[in-house]
């Protein structure tokens, strides 16, 4: 078992509590795979050969993911055959704003506290995210990655320099792009331009870590799904990318796109040589955001208002207020994918032009 103790998931299974307060589990338990609610411990098996499983899909020839929150039976007759055994909660909002704050304050102070730094660096972004992670660990080394002059390098520096924190950077290059893109496709078995823009910065900061020696990298993974972080929350219901009426709805909707992309995170950062900590999608932090009203999710433009008010007893304030770009375009990995794509002759009239330019690096 990943993630927890055998026992403790268990318990989980026979009271069905979907948050049982782990950072995420996945493994083998009295006869069936087993995978937590958020999914952010991936686990596979053969698809007509259950009992044949990995924690990675490349050690399968015909690999399936065992959906989030549910129990694969690993003997019988060969098929798969899977249980929902946990439901992510959707609580009503809570009215005693006070009260909401503490939760959300204390859960995040606890969680990234929590956090061992034997063998840990950071990767720091210079977002209020990234930052409240690397407070909870002030020993372990920060590093940032980007195009020299990206948005991403620049703000890391500020709040490195605002939080006392000695700062690491990582250039990205075309050359280094052109190689990590066919190892990234292995890894995740996607050749999608948004998944691949989006973990390609990481790839990369991941295998500098990994070669100075340390092989636990801390991230600020699913504060932006947990408490609206983005955009087109802040939007709704006027943003066509959601379907919610309200901020609380589509802020929902985005914590349930969380398995996906966690898999996608865990399984790049594992091949790139670290293991990921996330203190903040650990089952605490979950079961306070949750229940979060509109207002301390976005008010009068601020967004992930909650976090940033926990976040103000850790951080200095231009740090716990700082904008913070979405990593493929904070660190101009989607541009330069996208120019390099355009170098080999793939032009944006063509459909799907980078996805083109992906698999021609496969060849």
């Amino acid at each position: 078992m990943r993630g927890a103790d055998e026992r403790l998931v268990r318990r989980a299974r026979e009271t069905r509590d979907p948050l049982p307060g782990t950072a995420g589990f996945a493994g083998e338990l009295d006869g069936r795979l087993v995978r937590d609610v958020l999914g952010r411990q991936p686990i596979f098996s053969e698809r007509d050969d259950p009992a044949t499983w990995s924690f990675d899909h490349r050690d399968l020839t015909d690999a399936v993911a065992v959906p989030p929150g549910h129990a694969r039976q690993t003997t019988g007759d060969g098929q798969t055959a899977d249980e929902q055994l946990w439901s992510l909660p959707s609580p009503a909002a809570t009215t005693n704003i006070e009260t909401a704050l503490a939760a959300v304050r204390d859960a995040v102070l606890e969680s990234v506290r929590a956090i061992s730094d034997d063998g840990l660096a950071v990767a720091f972004s210079g977002g209020v995210d990234s930052a409240v992670v690397a407070a909870g660990v002030p020993d372990a080394p920060c590093y940032v990655v980007g195009f020299e002059g990206s948005h991403d390098i620049a703000a890391a520096r500020n709040a490195a320099d605002a939080m006392d924190r000695d700062l690491r950077v990582v250039e990205l290059t075309h050359a280094a792009i052109e190689r990590a893109v066919p190892e990234i496709v292995d890894a995740l078995g996607r050749t999608n331009p948004m998944d691949i823009q989006i973990v390609l910065p990481l790839y990369l900061l991941a295998e500098q870590v990994a070669a100075d020696g340390y092989d636990r990298l801390a991230v600020g993974q699913g504060a932006d799904e947990l408490f609206g972080g983005y955009a087109k929350v802040a939007k709704a219901p006027d943003d066509p990318r959601v379907e919610a009426e309200t901020v609380r709805g589509a802020a929902r909707e985005m914590v349930l796109t969380l398995p996906g992309q966690l898999e996608r995170d865990v399984l790049t950062l594992r091949a790139a040589g670290v293991e990921p900590v996330a203190p903040l999608v650990h089952d605490s932090v979950v079961e306070a955001a949750l229940p979060l009203p509109g207002e301390l999710l976005v008010a009068d433009g601020r967004r992930k208002v909650a976090l940033r008010t926990a976040a103000a007893e850790l951080l200095p304030e231009s740090v716990a207020e700082a904008d913070k770009k979405a990593v493929q375009y904070g660190t101009y990995a989607s541009r330069e994918l996208d120019r390099l794509a355009r170098q080999a002759g793939f032009k944006r009239r063509m459909e799907n032009h980078v996805q083109q330019y992906v698999e021609s690096l496969l060849e």
